[in-house]
């Protein structure tokens, strides 16, 4: 259990690690101070929702149509081979950065409606949780390890992200620290495709 715990964890963390809204949201209110343990909170239940439901939803078509995960484990690959493409052209191009918003103190209840749409309103998010994470995990003995490894790593990473704001705020603001992430993200991407593809 202790391996899929450890991929799923690895593989979450891969992909919520890109630059986007949700995250770019949830660094500012990190910047500002403000409502950050809700934001994070929410962000990180809503990503434990999709991935249960993604790992429940796939082992029950596995079981159904068993040429279905040997179609998602490839389908899997070939989004993690674009996904990572896309990471490393823009670690290439440079140009990211991340500029906190205005001053002025928002209230909880428009900050939560912000990050619910954010999370749920984004098609991304259910590629990467409910189709990429449910395929996934029916390649690991345990596909609750794997589940639990990859809520665990949404529950780290949003909630340092969201506290460590503050400490990450000087070096993110220059576009380099973008690019040497992006290129980690795309190279972690490419490793765990082709892993994906030799199993």
């Amino acid at each position: 259990m202790m391996a899929s715990y450890l991929a799923g964890m690895a593989l979450g963390l891969s992909l919520i690690l890109a630059i986007g809204a949700q995250n770019a949201f949830v660094l500012r209110q990190g910047l500002r101070r403000e409502h950050v343990f809700w934001v994070c909170l929410t962000c990180a239940v809503s990503d434990a929702l999709l991935i249960i439901a993604g790992v429940s939803g796939f082992g029950a078509l596995a079981e159904m149509w068993p040429w279905f995960a040997q179609a998602m484990r490839f389908g899997g690959a070939a989004f993690l081979l674009v996904y990572g493409a896309r990471s490393l052209l823009s670690a290439w191009r440079g140009g990211e950065a991340l500029e906190a918003a205005g001053r002025e103190a928002a209230k909880l209840g428009p900050v939560l409606l912000t990050i619910l749409a954010l999370t749920w309103l984004n098609p991304h998010v259910y590629l990467d949780t409910v189709v990429l994470l449910g395929s996934v995990s029916a390649q690991y003995p345990s596909a609750t390890g794997f589940a639990l490894g990859a809520t665990t790593g949404s529950f780290v990473f949003f909630f340092g992200l969201g506290y460590g704001a503050r400490a990450l705020a000087p070096l993110f603001a220059r576009p380099r620290a973008w690019q040497v992430l992006d290129a980690l993200i795309g190279l972690v991407m490419w490793a765990i495709a082709l892993k994906l593809v030799l199993m």
